[in-house]
């Protein structure tokens, strides 16, 4: 099965990690070394922050 390329800018997602604390982590052991939970935590940040834009969006 082929892996489906991610939604996220790889800047993105380290700027999300540097934020949410674990970017040491994916600077030593990589994307595949987080848990479960950051990874969860990262992509609900992600959506809060979508939502955030538009609703800023629409109010224009």
């Amino acid at each position: 099965m082929a892996r489906r390329r991610g939604v996220m800018s790889d800047r993105f997602k380290e700027e999300l990690a540097k934020d949410l604390g674990f970017y040491d982590v994916v600077e030593k052991e990589g994307w595949g070394g987080i848990r479960a939970r950051d990874a969860g935590n990262m992509v609900k940040r992600a959506i809060e922050l979508a939502e955030q834009q538009l609703l800023q969006g629409g109010r224009g």
